[in-house]
């Protein structure tokens, strides 16, 4: 079966964002001063093969693990579907 997996990978709270700090303050430059926080993540796409669906998730979190997220620094959401 294949499916297609959607890891979104974003600081955990607490850890400092420059690249969103730096955003906000443009933005806020830009005449958008209702922006009061902006945080910069990942955005990853994944189309795999796998014999389940249980299987396809065992997949993708040991490649989050090994790989695509920091624990320390770093918190994901992982959504998947079949293709």
């Amino acid at each position: 079966m294949k499916f297609r997996a959607h890891v979104l990978v974003s600081l955990k709270e607490g850890v400092l964002d420059t690249q969103g700090k730096a955003v906000r303050v443009s933005l806020k430059n830009m005449g958008y001063g209702s922006v009061e926080e902006v945080r910069i993540g990942k955005s990853i796409m994944i189309s795999l093969e796998a014999t389940s669906r249980p299987e396809a998730e065992k997949q993708v979190e040991a490649m989050c693990d090994d790989l695509l997220v920091n624990p320390l620094i770093e918190t994901r959401s992982v959504t998947l579907e079949a293709i």
